[in-house]
């Protein structure tokens, strides 16, 4: 088996293929596309971190690629749906960095408390400005950590141990685990108000893009000061800017930009701004855990088939692949449809299987839809393997049960998930062999597609309302592909799930909620 390490990656990952039998390593770091797609096409494993891109016309030309493996999470340098669509599986290594990234941020925002950076280079130019530097203590200030994943928690660990006041907001999170975490659940405007610093430790999603603007930016205290060293993007650069250099915020300090490297930007102008390069994995232990750990899972898979932490698809013995995962697809798309339909967090999952998909273990099932629900909130750092356990640890209640007779189906998947807000019922089963399909949306029945960008409309059962619809879509120029409707005749109301060949706009989706007897609209991404 030939493993192609296209990456700088540490010695410790490419001495675990090294000493392995059977296991031949290339390590070409620097290759440009059109390099990579040439001697792609020789090699059973890719491990790559940032810098490759991953794109479809390279995996297109891999013809023997089995895995490609990511020392680290993002994977947004990967096309995944390329992949999956080939067969190839996608792993990453959730665990590697997260301390290294947290202690990162600690480190940014003393520095940002004592001016470190500034002092530095003060006292290296000849002078010896100490009042001009005067700094402030972390002791007894309130520190906001916006996102309670693995980094959140043990940025909450060490800012107790520097006897900080923490609060938390993360609004998939019960407040009660993140009171035991020892910080104090709030929501998102009691944070930015309450807060002396502000810490951020979330995925970039659609949610969080533009996080920190303007608007928010407003509503923080004035003094606080402002830590990311997740992803940029979340905070808009030029709002911060101003919010600087008006003196509403003190300080504030990035170790990620919207663009990688971000340049000249504003924000290098001002005195209460420091910034690192995207240091947050960079220390020699991360990255030698971030290597060994991408280099024993692709040599467990290339020689036992063992998957582990994999973005794509569930661990499901060879024997049971072809019948359990074209319903561990279908089980994810319900999570990822039950994501978007839920209002507030998640504190409880029901899970039904009926009928001849009964017979089986249905844990890889269940992970596969706590995968799908949990992605829109936390992105790559979920995958089959974790998400059973990101949900205890969110406290999410999970209750699996089975029964063999499924009245009109040889096989049905019944999801009930339960917020503060209500609940809502997903059901679906697999057509065939390999036809997964959506059968249940609450009260509507239907039998829908789970792929591509579709609008999940409720609309009160008259004429012309369906009509009313499609038209408006069609003079936006946006295409139908499929369309499904369901009936409540009890209410008097539809269900119309319908798919588009590309996401509706804001403008487009006003429009539609503007037209007589539309109940409501969301757009579900599948």
């Amino acid at each position: 088996m030939k493993v192609l390490v296209s990456d700088n990656l540490s010695k410790v990952g490419v001495e675990i293929f090294e000493k392995t039998p059977g296991i031949q390593v290339d390590v070409k770091t620097g290759l440009k596309p059109e390099e990579l797609k040439e001697v792609i096409k020789d090699y059973d494993a890719l491990v790559i971190r940032s810098a490759t891109k991953v794109t479809a016309d390279i995996i297109a030309a891999a013809d023997k690629l089995k895995v490609i493996g990511r020392a680290g999470i993002g994977l947004d340098n990967v096309d995944i749906a390329a992949a999956t669509q080939r067969g190839i599986v996608v792993m990453n290594t959730p665990e590697g960095n997260t301390i290294t990234t947290a202690e990162h941020a600690i480190a940014m925002m003393m520095s940002l408390s004592r001016n470190i950076p500034q002092a530095t280079a003060s006292l290296k130019e000849g002078k010896w400005e100490k009042k001009k530097l005067q700094g402030k203590e972390l002791y007894n200030k309130t520190l906001g950590v916006i996102g309670a994943g693995h980094i959140g928690r043990i940025v909450v660990d060490r800012a107790k141990g520097l006897k900080m006041h923490v609060i938390v907001y993360d609004p998939y999170v019960k407040p009660e685990v993140l009171n035991e975490l020892g910080g104090e659940g709030v929501d998102f405007d009691e944070l930015l108000r309450r807060s002396d610093y502000i810490t951020i430790h979330t995925p970039k999603t659609p949610e969080t893009t533009n996080l920190i603007n303007k608007d928010t930016l407003a509503k923080m205290k004035k003094g606080a000061m402002l830590i990311n060293c997740a992803r940029g993007g979340i905070v808009n650069e030029d709002d911060l800017y101003d919010a600087l250099a008006s003196g509403h915020l003190a300080g504030a300090a990035l170790d990620v930009f919207a663009q990688e490297p971000p340049g000249k930007i504003k924000l290098m102008d001002l005195d209460n701004f420091i910034c690192t390069p995207h240091l947050g994995a960079s220390t020699k232990e991360a990255q030698d855990n971030v290597a060994r750990d991408v280099a024993n899972q692709i040599v467990a898979y290339l020689l036992e088939g063992t998957i582990t932490n994999a973005v794509n698809v569930p661990s499901i013995s060879g024997e049971l692949v072809k019948v359990l995962r074209p319903f561990a697809l279908l089980t994810e798309k319900m999570g990822l449809l039950q994501a978007q339909l839920a209002e507030g967090g998640i504190r409880d999952i029901e899970i039904k299987y009926a009928g001849a998909v009964s017979q089986y273990d249905p844990s890889p099932l269940t992970a596969a839809l706590l995968k799908g629900i949990l992605t829109p909130a936390l992105k790559d750092e979920v995958n089959f393997v974790n998400a059973p356990v990101i949900a205890s640890e969110r406290g999410i209640k999970v209750v699996e049960s089975k029964t063999e007779t499924s009245e009109d189906f040889a096989s049905l998947v019944v999801t009930k998930v339960r917020t503060n807000e209500g609940e809502h019922i997903v059901s679906g089963t697999v057509f065939g062999k390999n036809m997964p399909r959506i059968l249940r949306i609450d009260e509507f029945y239907l039998e829908a597609f789970p792929e591509g960008h579709n609008l999940l409309i409720k609309n009160r059962d008259v004429p012309g309302v369906i009509g009313a619809i499609t038209s408006t879509l069609g003079v936006a120029g946006y295409n139908i592909g499929r369309m499904h409707v369901g009936q409540d005749k009890t209410a008097g109301e539809n269900g119309v799930f319908l798919a588009t060949d590309s996401p509706v706009s804001d403008e487009v989706l006003s429009q539609l909620e503007s037209i007589k007897d539309v109940l409501s609209i969301r757009r579900i991404d599948l």
